[in-house]
């Protein structure tokens, strides 16, 4: 059965209008109409949030628990539907949306059996020393608790892991925090749909309506509002360097500032070592063509540098990657705005005489296609913007002179989500010497892979320094990501029966 959005926000259990209509713009399908957002939805939507939080943010875990695996559930009784509208309005294919389904009830499904085990509230107690001189010390215990309503942004290139029910609400629900999603109006339609799925979890669970609800639409002014509004403690962010610094603005200009959790650009790159570039030139070469134009190089680790020692294996490696490259069709991408984007990427590469290009495509409308450009290590560190992301399937060969000259760029990145070495057993004093430098500038380093492509595992890191995010110390993938919605608290000579009981169980 096809699905037919009502196209209105849920706020705390009710399907609202709005102020007018917006129409969405499908990659193909029919066109449909959602309710505009407005600042008193906003309100709404965050008073009932608060109000939920009275009661969710005092919940079990097992309650909690069992919320996530519901809403799981309820995702996965709604599979075909969310398949075809997400397809059509972003053009991905049905394959990769139903793999980032499984990623989203997979997700819920992880968190809810971590919070069950009790790990990550990091019980922690200091006995009374009643006799202790010069004076007593009072039994102390520590626990980490909810910080309360939290906002998401959900994202554009990932309309379900990273949207609506994607890894911040799930990390916020599971810590005990009600949320408020600012839907993308690239994706309204599957953002309503897995909305639907999340209010019937609320009605199977019996928790209050307020602990979730979404706001679609709207100009910039509501997610302003949605960010400055008191009862927030705390936003959730994926998307561009500029949007993203703007709420972090906002966040910290609030007269009570709140943390923001903010991921906004990456250009991940990858440092081929001298003795793997001479025995694995071409294999690299295509590895890194399939990484950096898969799902149209629209991924947040789309690795769009490599770094080579200049010499015969590197004019080998861009042969390969260019050759590779050709082969790739144009690709739709997920909106109007990100295909002008990434050609205006392209065009900036394109305008200077520094840079050569090794493969120039042309795009159009919302098709995008390869293109492949290389510069010397000197002039990619005289210019910075060359170091800023571009959005889609670019990529840039940087050629220094020497494993010296490596290391002096590599100093030069700013922070990112990931940093990759590829080396072989030759390399290894080489990769020694790189892995300090690149362990300051990203939150994950590879060896011998591609980036493409996040695990949500408990080690995982999906954060790095500014501007890959705007907290060093958090991580949005991963049971980690928890923790940014927790805060501790101690608790000093209270009785049992006053203590929360994630202390007991």
């Amino acid at each position: 059965m096809s699905f037919t959005p009502i196209g209105k926000h849920l706020i705390a259990g009710e399907w609202r209008d709005g102020a007018g209509t917006f129409a969405s713009a499908p990659a193909h399908g029919p066109v449909h109409h959602y309710a505009v957002g407005t600042v008193d939805l906003v309100n709404q939507a965050c008073e009932a949030a608060e109000d939920a939080f009275w009661t969710y943010g005092y919940s079990s875990r097992g309650v909690r628990a069992a919320f996530l695996r519901a809403i799981a559930d309820e995702i996965e009784a709604r599979a075909d539907q969310i398949t075809e509208i997400g397809s059509q309005e972003t053009g991905l294919a049905a394959a990769r949306l139903q793999g980032e389904r499984a990623r989203t009830t997979g997700q819920l499904r992880l968190f809810a059996d971590h919070i069950e085990k009790g790990d990550y509230l990091d019980r922690r107690r200091d006995e009374a020393l009643p006799n202790r001189q010069p004076a007593a010390r009072p039994e102390i215990r520590l626990i980490q608790r909810p910080i309360g309503p939290v906002a998401v942004f959900g994202a554009s290139n990932f309309p379900l892991a990273f949207s609506t029910a994607g890894g911040d609400t799930a990390a916020a629900l599971a810590a005990g925090c009600p949320v408020v999603v600012k839907g993308h109006s690239a994706h309204p339609g599957t953002g309503e749909i897995v909305a639907q799925a999340v209010e019937a979890a609320i009605h199977k669970t019996g928790l209050h309506p307020g602990t979730f609800s979404l706001i679609q639409g709207g100009s910039r002014d509501i997610g302003h509002a949605l960010v400055k509004h008191p009862r927030i403690k705390a936003v959730g962010f994926t998307g561009s360097l500029a949007g993203g610094r703007a709420l972090f603005d906002l966040c910290a200009a609030r007269p009570e500032p709140i943390p923001f959790f903010g991921e906004l650009g990456s250009v991940n790159p990858m440092f081929v070592l001298p003795n793997a570039l001479e025995t694995r030139a071409e294999a690299l070469g295509e590895g890194w063509a399939g990484s950096l134009t898969m799902g149209a190089g629209q991924f947040c680790t789309n690795p769009g540098i490599a770094v080579v020692v200049d010499g015969t294996a590197a004019n080998r490696f861009a042969t390969a990657t260019t050759a590779a490259l050709r082969k790739v069709a144009p690709q739709t991408m997920l909106t109007d705005g990100i295909a002008a984007a990434y050609r205006d990427g392209q065009a900036r590469f394109a305008a200077r005489n520094t840079v050569k290009p090794l493969l120039t495509t042309e795009s159009s409308g919302r098709e995008a296609s390869p293109n492949l450009f290389e510069i010397s290590g000197a002039q990619f560190l005289a210019d910075h913007a060359l170091g800023e992301e571009v959005f889609g399937p670019l990529g840039l060969v940087v050629r220094v002179e020497s494993l010296d000259e490596m290391e002096q760029l590599a100093r030069g990145f700013e922070g990112q989500l990931t940093a990759t070495v590829h080396m072989d057993a030759a390399d290894m004093d080489a990769a020694r010497r790189l892995r300090p430098i690149l362990e300051r500038k990203a939150g994950r380093v590879l060896v011998n892979g591609f980036p493409t492509g996040v695990e949500v595992v408990d080690s995982m890191v999906h954060g790095g320094p500014y501007p890959a995010s705007t907290n060093f110390g958090a991580t949005s993938v991963g049971t980690m990501s928890i923790r940014r919605f927790l805060r501790p608290v101690a608790y000093q000579n209270m009785p049992d029966d006053m203590l929360p009981g994630d202390f007991f169980d």
